[in-house]
């Protein structure tokens, strides 16, 4: 079965980065911040990073325009705010989403954003939840180091928000979804909030 893995940098020093990446025999690193920038960790400026990641034989792919929680699309926001279930259907995102899959087959692959936790983070509320019914295995490398099933990190999410899987008047997979769409609610992107601001997601 195909893998792909996802990874926050959180304020890990870079050596530590890199070791929970060769942990796991990660071979290639996809950015999905949209802005791959901070001001607080500067070594993870994507010039820096992208250093660095060479020294240890892994390559560097920017998919921020594809892949990030921000868009220039105007009809992707409602009141200031992105929607996840918009952007999630335009062609550039699909573009993206393909580039993974195909990349996949050649690399072991880690999703990169800022957040240590894949439930606060848009690579696990936006992109993962639009792979993994393709028969991708995905999982989350934790700030331990450990790595986490998609499908726990999902339950994590449900009792995180109270959301029961057993419904009398919902399925299951429904239940998740809806999960899903609550936790993309209190995460997307806002215009106003975010002015000015330098951060990496």
């Amino acid at each position: 079965m195909l893998e792909l893995f996802t990874i926050g940098h959180s304020v890990h020093p870079i050596e530590r980065f890199i070791e929970l990446l060769t942990m796991h025999g990660i071979t290639a690193l996809c950015d999905v911040r949209s802005s791959p920038y901070s001001r607080f960790t500067p070594q993870f400026n994507r010039e820096a990073l992208k250093n660095e990641l060479a020294k240890n034989q892994i390559v560097y792919i920017y998919l921020g325009l594809e892949l990030g929680p921000r868009s220039s699309d105007p009809t992707c926001y409602k009141n200031g705010k992105v929607q996840y279930d918009l952007l999630a259907r335009t062609d550039l995102f699909q573009q993206g989403l393909s580039r993974l899959r195909k990349g996949i087959k050649s690399y072991r692959i880690a999703l990169m954003c800022a957040e240590k936790d894949p439930l606060v983070c848009h690579r696990m509320i936006l992109i993962c939840r639009y792979l993994h019914d393709s028969g991708i295995r995905i999982g989350h490398i934790l700030e331990d180091g450990s790595i986490e099933n998609h499908s726990d990190t999902e339950a994590r999410l449900m009792e995180l928000l109270k959301v029961s899987p057993y419904d009398l008047f919902s399925t299951t997979e429904a239940q998740v979804m809806r999960a899903y769409d609550l936790q993309a609610e209190k995460i997307a992107y806002v215009q106003q909030e975010e002015q000015g601001n330098y951060e990496s997601h």
